[in-house]
């Protein structure tokens, strides 16, 4: 149920040590293009460290199903020096970093122009870059920040360390409003995997069905649940396995019980104190009636 990626702002636990490097930090190097040839040729077909990224899907020479490994030193090769503003969400102050932008990478990899890029976590978690959000935001995969590996950075309360590699943008603007919800940033952390796979079909996993799918709050709906619940909740095999809720789950308990569904998203704790599901008090009634018009539309057909 739209859940947003739960908040641990690592830049909390570890602002000091940030603003004492920032002042001794050099001015980013001007940006450049991943030299594709050089990347393509360090694919390793077996991991050969616990920090090495996962990639996988439509790459040039890869074929179907088989997994490549790049090393967070390969990464560092072919990084930019970027400063990341408070406003991306991840950092509380800018932050200096070293990041591939994820455009330069499917290019890099030989990867078709329909695809679009899944950063898939430690826990689970998923964050879905179409093409037109890597064209609006540049999203980059980041392997150092402020001089320093993202897994040796201060552990948040729970033991968890932000490595090995997160995503992040330099100036993050919301390119869209659907009623309340606004366009947000997909900030995920812990990343350990990109996939690079036909969008259609990813997306087509929750693309709303049936005499009422092209209805106005149907697609409103279906917008915001791609953005935001897609990230937690699995349709199938598409979308996140953090929540352990499937798609499915969701479209019986807003068939069934609306008004506890609207209660759970602007305010999950309320409901279950245990729950990671970042609230969403800004989403008016037009915006839930939406999100719960889209759902209906998965609900099992006895639950109408």
């Amino acid at each position: 149920m739209c859940a947003m990626r739960w908040t641990r702002n690592f830049a909390r636990v570890s602002a000091v040590f940030m603003l004492a490097v920032a002042a001794v930090c050099v001015a980013p190097a001007a940006h450049s293009q991943v030299n594709a040839s050089s990347l393509v040729a360090k694919l390793h077909t077996s991991r050969t460290s616990p920090s090495d990224l996962e990639v996988s899907g439509d790459l040039a020479g890869v074929g179907p199903g088989e997994t490549r490994f790049l090393t967070r030193e390969d990464l560092l090769g072919v990084s930019q020096a970027m400063t990341i503003k408070p406003g991306d969400g991840n950092y509380t102050v800018p932050a200096h970093v070293k990041a591939v932008p994820l455009e330069d990478l499917t290019t890099a990899l030989g990867v078709p122009a329909g695809d679009m890029v899944i950063a898939i976590c430690k826990d689970e978690y998923r964050a879905h870059y179409s093409r037109a959000y890597l064209a609006a935001h540049h999203p980059a995969l980041v392997m150092e920040l402020n001089g320093r590996a993202l897994s040796d950075w201060p552990k948040d309360d729970e033991g968890n360390d932000p490595g090995p590699y997160e995503i992040a943008h330099e100036n993050f603007k919301p390119a869209f409003m659907i009623l309340a919800a606004r366009d947000e940033p997909q900030i995920p952390w812990g990343v350990v995997r990109l996939e690079f796979r036909d969008e259609e079909s990813v997306v087509g996993a929750i693309a709303p069905h049936g005499t009422h799918a092209s209805g106005e709050a149907v697609q409103d709906g279906f917008k915001i649940a791609q953005q935001n619940c897609f990230r937690c909740h699995n349709s199938g095999a598409e979308g996140g396995l953090k929540s352990g809720v499937t798609w499915t789950v969701l479209a019986a308990m807003a068939a069934n019980s609306p008004d506890f569904f609207a209660e759970y998203v602007r305010d999950p704790q309320a409901k279950n104190p245990k729950t990671q599901m970042a609230a969403s008090p800004e989403y008016d009634d037009a915006t839930m009636r939406a999100l719960i018009t889209y759902f209906q539309l998965f609900a099992p057909r006895e639950a109408h």
